[in-house]
């Protein structure tokens, strides 16, 4: 059971540690993770360093803010440092890595060539809307692409929701193909108010308080109704 889409306190609108998310994810019965935090590799980094256990694997990647939209690097050692759909697809690959294709669907300006580059598409994405999922699926099955799950946590709530079931023996040597294989994926949306949370925590570290306060309200008014 992998999450392939996670946030940490590197990221600009989450304030999960490294050590939580850790403890969240073998707590809730995952046996792999990957760090996927905006622009950096720093989250996956030190989520890896303090894993003892061998039998859990956590991967580093970043998803990269481009000119197209995010794209996700799995399996990277190095930052991207370009922020040029190409440049970073090229970089990713040039350290071994995945490029997979985010929530294609939601700020995305999708073109044919970037599609095709990409190893794969998340047609599971645990903050997109199930519309939204639907038309990844469909994206994908177009293209013939493989197909990644993940939750896109910003908090340990989410860690898990959406998850890839992945039959292999071993996940040490996570840089085979293996994590493409699926043949399942299981999950469920987050719930709203953890969306607008998540906002309100980007523009409180960007010091844009008035667009805090009113995520915050979003935050309350979607926490509100989901619970009547």
């Amino acid at each position: 059971m992998i999450d392939l889409h996670i946030h940490s306190k590197y990221s600009f609108d989450s304030l999960l540690s490294p050590r939580t998310i850790l403890k969240v994810a073998k707590k809730k019965g995952l046996t792999g993770i990957a760090v996927t935090d905006h622009n950096t590799i720093r989250g996956g980094l030190e989520v890896r360093k303090i894993n003892k256990d061998r039998d859990f694997t956590v991967i580093v990647g970043s998803e990269i803010q481009t000119d197209i939209g995010d794209i996700i690097g799995l399996c990277v050692n190095e930052e991207i440092k370009s922020r040029i759909s190409i440049e970073v697809i090229e970089e990713i690959k040039d350290q071994g890595g995945y490029v997979v294709l985010p929530h294609p669907f939601r700020g995305h300006k999708l073109n044919q060539y970037i599609i095709e580059l990409s190893d794969a598409v998340e047609v599971f994405n645990g903050r997109s809307t199930a519309e939204e999922n639907f038309k990844a699926l469909e994206l994908a099955k177009r293209y013939n692409k493989p197909f990644t799950a993940g939750s896109d946590a910003h908090f340990a709530a989410e860690i898990g929701y959406t998850h890839m079931m992945i039959n292999v023996h071993s996940l040490k040597d996570i840089k085979s193909e293996a994590i493409f294989d699926s043949k399942e994926l299981q999950g469920q949306q987050c719930p709203r108010y953890l969306v607008d949370a998540s906002q309100a925590i980007k523009s409180l570290k960007r010091m844009e308080y008035l667009q805090s306060t009113q995520h915050m309200l979003y935050f309350l008014y979607h926490m509100f109704k989901d619970s009547t």
